[in-house]
């Protein structure tokens, strides 16, 4: 056991879950000691992308580590942390717990979900499993969590915190509704409409959600209207985009002309955020940092109001509207009762803190139990080296590396090749 103040390692990997773990070490005491880490895979951030996910955070670029799995588990064994938050994809966070010892000197284990986790994925929970304490962000999604662990049979121990990067305001808002004109201060000169990376997926429905841009940037000549992205071509990101609004802006472009004034720009959300009149997405997380900022917001209901586009949570919240809302520049302020209940409930209800510090006390008095563990079974020994592969960029001169990375192409091929045949033999019996 280390001695105290109390070492936390944040390891990190997509630009989303940076900004969430570099924001929710924030929270941690300033005699704590705290590294933020992040793994070299093919989701880590580009220097950009880094600083921008940094913004606001006690940290700077030069403050992060880069770490390869060999890097990691010798930082864990050296450094020894008492504390482990795996703010990452979930694959990652299974890849970093199975690094670590499991036994009563173990670290405690934190984790979470970056951004709005309303509806519970269930895999989300499973990839998680070995946690001590499961970050979650609202009332609702302390309960909806709670529910899906009981239904699944996944234990977890869940406390609440406030998202982390919203800025520090009263956590009641304005709740009227912006039915007449728009008084534009001198400063805000834009309407920023957040993009996603998987919603909506399909490309038709980017090429329409583009489409309304520009009438929005034609129908209001004297606004900037900015698709603000958090990757550009060739960058990457949480998740795999198919379809980047930039590379179909150009597309666009040679088939009708695009407004001087509708952009595609990337930098922080804060700065943005500074100059809008009004934020519009279908389901960003950045719509909690605008309604933070008291900037007027706009949930498209177009594509449907679901799990898959991830914005069943703004029923009730007065947001939700339509691209003819968008046209007009009509936002909205969310209505009183949905806030309290949906990410801005008072601060000091948040227990995650106070739930790591007491089992901190019992690591230090008694030790810890074992963390839980897949069960060894040949599957899931492949599906831990799998994650691990995932997770982890490969590390050259590493035998054992080529050899796994070598079977898994395989079974890649031999998995493709067998639904291929599956497919081919029910249209053949059709």
């Amino acid at each position: 056991m280390t001695g105290f103040p109390p070492r936390a390692l944040f390891v990190t990997d997509s630009d989303s879950y940076v900004k969430w773990g570099a924001a929710l070490a924030s929270d941690v005491p300033p005699h704590w000691a705290v590294r933020l880490v992040v793994t070299r895979s093919n989701a880590q951030p580009s220097p950009r992308q880094l600083a921008e996910a940094l913004d606001g955070s006690r940290f700077t670029a030069d403050d992060v580590e880069s770490a390869g799995s060999k890097d990691l588990r010798r930082i864990l064994l050296e450094w020894a942390p008492d504390v482990v938050v795996t703010a990452a994809r979930g694959h990652t966070v299974q890849a970093v717990i199975s690094l670590m010892s499991n036994r009563p000197d173990r670290p405690v284990i934190v984790s979470g979900m970056a951004g709005i986790a309303v509806p519970v994925l269930p895999y989300g929970l499973g990839f998680r499993r070995a946690v001590d304490v499961f970050v979650v962000h609202s009332r609702r999604e302390l309960r909806e969590f709670e529910a899906a662990s009981l239904r699944l049979g996944i234990p977890h121990t869940y406390e609440l915190a406030t998202v982390p990067f919203l800025e520090a305001i009263p956590y009641v808002a304005a709740a009227t509704g912006t039915d007449g004109p728009l008084t534009i201060a001198p400063a805000r000169d834009r309407i920023v409409f957040a993009a996603q990376a998987m919603v909506p997926a399909a490309r038709q429905d980017r090429m329409a959600l583009l489409r309304s841009l520009c009438e929005t940037a034609r129908t209001n000549p004297h606004l900037l209207v900015v698709v603000k992205v958090r990757a550009r071509v060739g960058e990457p990101q949480t998740h795999l985009e198919q379809h980047s609004y930039e590379s179909l802006l150009e597309q666009l472009g040679q088939e009708e002309q695009v407004p001087a004034n509708l952009v595609v720009e990337n930098g922080s959300m804060n700065s943005q955020l500074d100059k809008a009149i009004g934020l519009v997405t279908v389901s960003s997380t950045s719509i909690l940092e605008a309604i933070a900022r008291d900037v007027p917001c706009l949930a498209l209901r177009d594509f449907g109001v679901g799990a898959e586009q991830i914005n069943v949570v703004f029923e009730g919240s007065g947001l939700l509207g339509d691209t003819d809302d968008l046209v007009a520049a009509r936002f909205f302020h969310p209505e009183r009762e949905w806030l309290a209940d949906n990410y801005f409930h008072d601060p000091s209800e948040n227990t995650w803190l106070g739930r790591v510090e007491a089992i901190l006390e019992q690591r230090r008095a008694t030790g810890l139990p074992v963390y839980s563990e897949m069960s060894h079974t040949w599957l899931n020994r492949v599906r831990l080296v799998f994650y691990r592969h995932v997770a982890f960029a490969a590390e050259n001169g590493t035998g054992q590396d080529l050899l796994e990375r070598t079977a898994l192409a395989l079974a890649h091929w031999v998995n493709r090749r067998r639904w291929e045949a599956i497919h081919l033999v029910r249209r053949l019996g059709n």
